[in-house]
């Protein structure tokens, strides 16, 4: 029996996922996974999460082992939606049983300095950084990036979080002061003319699927809308390459995004996410099989479905209030997403996706669409 057919067999045994994190991503994985015959199970400190439309909710913190233990004896195999889970928690969940993506590329994920450094040693372009543990660190790192940097916490920022720009000497010390004197990371301020980002799979034989580039706009460091496929072609072979690297690295199983910055044409590696990502939910209607089921097919070990965009499309995030129901169905093509969530400020409630045949149209419908301002 060859290999291929090992993990075919394997994966035909798996009926119970369980997922760390019931948040959006976790609820479009189970929906994506119920045609495949899986049931899901989730760990949330919440029980009303978005997940639990969809599945079991085991009501817990993500650092809790014993939660986590308990979860893992009521599925086959463990993913996760969110990246703040802490891997000290797992003990030797993932010894034995499947814990993918891998529990290493999680760890790297959580950790900004972790991760700069991995796409140094990869030979994957990003901004010059040094790791900042107090003012004395951060005046001396300042001298050799300059102004103006980005000051960071090594963990836990997101959409927009744990970061302060620097643009003189008088806010290196509040800005140390905001961040709450943990661990921190100084990078270089990339003046970037876009940002985009490569969205791959890998599945467990190896094999390995890219969506087209995506282009993202963001505000206040959260992404607010990403246009698919990026209008700039040439980049799409750079980044393949570069997210090709890392899942090799890991021996990856599962989607992988990396966000890069674009300056005058070449890619600057950002961040990356091991997991599902908010700029991959075009990929629902506009791709031929989407990131999340992918993502499940992944780590199963079964064959990759294709990747290709059925023409071009538009994700909306819908961001502290959602707009009527009525106003996006309206526009031919768009397809409206709701989470389920309590609204509040700056909280990602929902999500639109409007696919079109060309550019030119996917453009012209956008700039109706309720509550976005194109750049």
């Amino acid at each position: 029996m060859t290999e291929t057919i090992k993990q075919t067999v394997a994966a035909a045994n798996v009926k119970r996922v369980g997922i760390v994190g019931a948040g959006q991503l976790g609820r479009m994985l189970a929906l994506a996974g119920y045609p495949l015959g899986l049931q899901f199970v989730f760990l949330d400190q919440s029980a009303d999460a978005p997940g639990a439309q969809v599945g079991k909710i085991l009501v817990g913190e993500f650092g809790n082992p014993e939660k986590l233990a308990q979860l893992a004896a009521q599925v086959d195999l463990l993913t996760y939606d969110v990246e703040n889970v802490p891997v000290e928690a797992l003990g030797d969940i993932p010894r034995h049983k499947a814990f993918l993506p891998p529990v290493t590329a999680l760890a790297t994920g959580q950790d900004r300095l972790l991760e700069k450094t991995l796409f140094r040693t990869l030979r994957i372009p990003t901004a010059k950084f040094r790791a900042v543990h107090g003012m004395p660190d951060l005046e001396q790192a300042i001298q050799e990036i300059g102004y103006p940097a980005v000051l960071k916490t090594r963990r836990l920022g997101y959409d927009g979080r744990g970061q302060r720009v620097i643009y003189s000497s008088a806010e290196l010390g509040s800005a140390c002061n905001a961040l709450g004197g943990v661990e921190m990371i100084l990078e270089e301020f990339i003046g970037f003319e876009r940002e985009v980002s490569v969205i791959g799979v890998r599945n467990r034989r190896g094999d390995t699927a890219f969506y087209p580039i995506v282009e993202n706009v963001h505000s206040d460091g959260i992404l607010r809308y990403s246009i698919a496929p990026c209008a700039d072609g040439k980049l799409q072979k750079p980044a393949e390459n570069y997210a090709r690297r890392m899942m090799r690295h890991f021996d990856y199983a599962g989607v992988l995004t990396i966000e890069f910055f674009v300056k005058q044409g070449r890619l600057i590696a950002n961040e990356t996410a091991p997991r599902v990502h908010n700029s991959g939910h075009w990929t629902i209607e506009g791709a031929v099989t989407s990131q999340f089921e992918n993502h499940l097919r992944a780590i199963l070990g079964l064959p990759l479905g294709d990747t290709s965009a059925r023409g071009c499309a538009a994700m909306v995030n819908f961001i502290g209030s959602m707009p009527p129901m009525e106003s996006v169905l309206e526009i031919s093509g768009a397809h409206y997403h709701d989470y389920g969530k309590q609204p509040r400020p700056g909280r990602k409630l929902g999500h639109a996706t409007l696919v079109c045949d060309t550019r030119r149209e996917l453009m012209s419908r956008l700039k109706i669409f309720p509550g976005i301002a194109l750049r």
